[in-house]
């Protein structure tokens, strides 16, 4: 869709490893991510209420546009200068799908703006306090959360590195720097490339072997 109506523009895809229907982790990959690409045009999706009355919006933030739906995924660590609603834009296809907003609706307008077309054209404006945000997760003393998995099954949590080894669920889990500081097998905690405190199994899966996933709690002891 984006080829047929912005033939010219340079596409990029981030990658398509978001879990179904996971609004946060794909929040946490587009925010990590974005500072390491060009500024342009972002189009993300990971819409469970595509075809509800969640919005479309596109967002402005410094030099870079955001366009997909109005859960939270877009607005993770940015600071959001503007905002438009984009659910009724003049660039969607008619008739609009309930089901398939990414090529209805976001693909057509994040193609448009990547053409030149003005931002305050993809829409109508809203107050920027209305925009859905992703409820924060703090942890407790002793307590994290897991706030993503990876395709490794790392677990990814809200924690702080611990100052010594500790237990998780029985397991011994080793304070390390990369995942070669522990046996074949071990279990070990650091700090991964995006600074967040991180627990991995050295040719294996963390969330496979101590059974948990995206949301859980962890009790380090």
């Amino acid at each position: 869709m984006i080829a047929g109506i912005a033939p010219d523009a340079r596409i990029i895809d981030l990658g398509h490893g978001v879990p179904p229907q996971d609004v946060r982790t794909g929040a946490r990959r587009l925010a990590r991510a974005l500072p390491f690409t060009p500024p342009g045009v972002h189009l993300a999706v990971v819409d469970p209420g595509v075809g509800t009355e969640r919005r479309a919006v596109a967002l402005k933030a410094g030099e870079r546009i955001l366009v997909g739906p109005d859960n939270g995924l877009l607005t993770l660590g940015f600071e959001i200068d503007a905002a438009v609603e984009i659910s009724n834009s003049p660039w969607r296809l008619e008739p609009v799908s309930a089901t398939f907003h990414g090529r209805d609706i976001f693909a057509p307008v994040t193609a448009h703006l990547a053409n030149g077309a003005p931002f305050e054209a993809a829409g109508e404006p809203i107050a920027l306090e209305t925009l859905e945000r992703l409820p924060v997760l703090a942890p407790r003393p002793g307590i994290v959360q897991v706030v993503e998995v990876d395709g490794f099954g790392n677990l990814i949590t809200n924690g702080e590195l611990p100052q010594g080894d500790v237990r998780i669920g029985g397991h011994a889990v080793t304070v390390g720097r990369t995942f070669g500081d522990v046996a074949p097998g071990g279990l070990v905690i650091y700090e991964d490339s995006a600074g967040d405190v991180a627990i991995a199994v050295n040719g294996g899966s963390a969330a496979a072997r101590l059974d948990v996933t995206t949301g859980d709690e962890l009790e380090l002891q």
